[in-house]
């Protein structure tokens, strides 16, 4: 076959091929493997037949673009998980520290608000636990062991119901932001009324410095993780309320993906305090230097990960 025979033949292909890759993220990865096979096969032939002409350089230089270009896709997809937790949350993180503290100051309050309830109205903490709940938890300390409710169920059992329910929690949180924040601070308000009044309740018993270090070991990244899930929250309302010099619906989808993204990068903290509490909360007899030793790790981890990580990315200008 004519060389010139060959390339009239192919041009209008070989242009497509150029076309793709000038858009090359608008390309399926499986498109731009099938280019790559077809340069491949006219590569093939062209330097069989033409190997010094400048019809094999061009589809050499077109086949090495192809390749570079699935190369590079591959790599990303790759390392796309480590990129999240590495740089990206973290670079959505250094933007909400405003909206995060606000989310640890109704928690504050509204805890400080349900222990001065109960502390005022004796019949304040079953309003808010239940009667049930209080009940058995009455007969656990007649029985010397406040917090038995934690060695209750097998440890896969709880860990799967109470991992789930988390998650549910956060991701209910961060919905309800969509009502202008309001649904997402009422909700973390209640569930902070509900931890103050917990807390007065078994202050109130006499068992607070028994119980509070063995509910702290899973609540330490529990109560973090939904603090910063309401944070994501208010995000999201704030982007409806404040859309800046964006339209209000751009405005939305941007703060509805950076919330969203918080939330998702929960999920594993989820997923540990999940496994403390139904792994480890169960033996309240534990030393207390290993209390100590889980509260301390988990704060740790907390705080440095959403709060201090971000900070020390930005000042070095990798986010």
């Amino acid at each position: 076959m004519r060389e010139a025979y060959f390339v009239s033949k192919n041009k209008a292909r070989w242009q497509e091929f150029e076309k793709a890759l000038q858009n090359p993220q608008q390309t399926p990865p499986d498109k731009l493997a099938e280019l790559f096979l077809q340069i491949t096969d006219d590569l093939s032939f062209s330097r069989t037949q033409y190997p010094k002409s400048r019809t094999t350089q061009y589809l050499n230089s077109l086949g090495s673009k192809i390749h570079g270009e699935i190369y590079k896709n591959k790599k990303e997809e790759k390392s796309r998980f480590v990129l999240f937790w590495k740089t990206e949350l973290p670079a959505v993180m250094i933007t909400v520290h405003k909206q995060l503290l606000y989310a640890f100051l109704i928690f504050c309050v509204a805890a400080i608000l349900g222990a001065v309830s109960v502390a005022s109205d004796d019949t304040f903490v079953r309003l808010i636990l239940g009667d049930g709940y209080v009940n058995m938890t009455l007969e656990n300390i007649k029985n010397g062991n406040p917090t038995a409710v934690y060695a209750t169920s097998g440890e896969m059992d709880m860990f799967f119901m109470i991992t789930l329910n988390n998650v549910m929690v956060s991701f209910r949180i961060f919905v309800l932001g969509i009502m202008a924040s309001l649904g997402t601070g009422l909700m973390l308000f209640y569930n902070a009324i509900m931890v103050g009044t917990f807390i007065m309740f078994f202050y109130q018993e006499n068992q607070l410095s028994q119980a509070l270090p063995i509910i702290m070991l899973h609540g330490t990244i529990e109560l973090t993780s939904i603090v910063i899930a309401a944070a994501a929250g208010f995000v999201m309302g704030n982007s409806i309320l404040f859309p800046g010099t964006y339209s209000r619906l751009a405005s939305f989808k941007m703060g509805a993906i950076k919330g969203l993204k918080i939330v998702m990068g929960l999920v594993p903290f989820f997923i540990l305090a999940g496994f403390i509490e139904s792994f480890i909360t169960r033996y309240a007899f534990m030393h207390w230097s290993l209390k100590l030793l889980v509260i301390s790790l988990s704060a740790l981890l907390m705080i440095y990960y959403f709060i201090i990580y971000p900070i020390q990315l930005k000042r070095n200008g990798r986010i």
